[in-house]
């Protein structure tokens, strides 16, 4: 497989404060990777690291294009646009801050909208659409880039059982054709449904297919818990 992101011995500081140290990660192409870890383990500061946002205390990020899908919180969806502007605005940087969009930049916003199954509310304004909705918005707004690589931060938070079925869904099938890194506190569904789990803290623990991170010992020292912990249990490997 060819490896869309690689990050070799990386080490990063979050406002002085060492955050991540000596991580490798490779997320490949055709791969549904998932970044597990507690709240704090450094998982959006790997994400920014990836995406050239934060520097380096050490190592090295080798990345083709990388799309970015945030927290939903972190969109003003109060803004008066409609769906089809707010993709748009993933094609600022590429068509200028102050030059129109052209035919191929409208093509690329439809495709994208195409993409996450939302062309029926191209025209809708943001702020009347559910929260699943709006968080395939925010999948297209970085489709529209045709990124190598998707980075999608906590995508579930928020969200009922069913908006998190259709996007896990979406998520797998975008995986086919490149490769899609997400950070999730929604360890089963990862391990069911992910093709490989990233196991964080500070550091990587363990990273394989989910069928070769059966050892509990790796969950324990990744979430800090013990043998009769619930997670572990919710994991089929032990506990309480």
């Amino acid at each position: 497989m060819t490896a869309a992101l690689e990050m070799t011995r990386v080490a990063a500081d979050l406002g002085g404060r060492p955050v991540l140290r000596d991580v490798d990660v490779r997320v490949d192409t055709g791969q549904f990777t998932a970044l597990l870890g507690p709240n704090g383990a450094g998982k959006t500061t790997l994400m920014r690291a990836a995406l050239g946002l934060i520097p380096l205390r050490a190592g090295t990020v080798t990345s083709g294009s990388a799309g970015y899908v945030p927290q939903r919180h972190e969109f003003t969806w109060d803004f008066p646009a409609s769906v089809q502007d707010a993709v748009l605005s993933g094609l600022v940087r590429r068509i200028g801050l102050f030059r129109r969009p052209g035919v191929a930049h409208w093509q690329a916003v439809w495709d994208a909208l195409d993409r996450v199954r939302l062309t029926d509310l191209r025209k809708r304004p943001v702020g009347e659409l559910s929260g699943g909705q709006r968080q395939r918005v925010l999948v297209a707004r970085a489709l529209v880039l045709e990124p190598a690589v998707l980075l999608l931060d906590e995508p579930f938070t928020g969200l009922d059982m069913p908006a998190q079925e259709t996007l896990t869904d979406l998520f797998a099938d975008i995986a086919r054709e490149r490769a899609v890194l997400m950070a999730t506190h929604d360890l089963t569904a990862a391990a069911y449904t992910c093709d490989r789990l990233i196991l964080l803290n500070r550091t990587v623990i363990a990273a394989g297919p989910p069928s070769d991170l059966k050892d509990p010992e790796v969950w324990m020292r990744t979430f800090d818990v013990g043998p009769g912990s619930h997670l572990l249990k919710a994991l089929d490997l032990g506990g309480a």
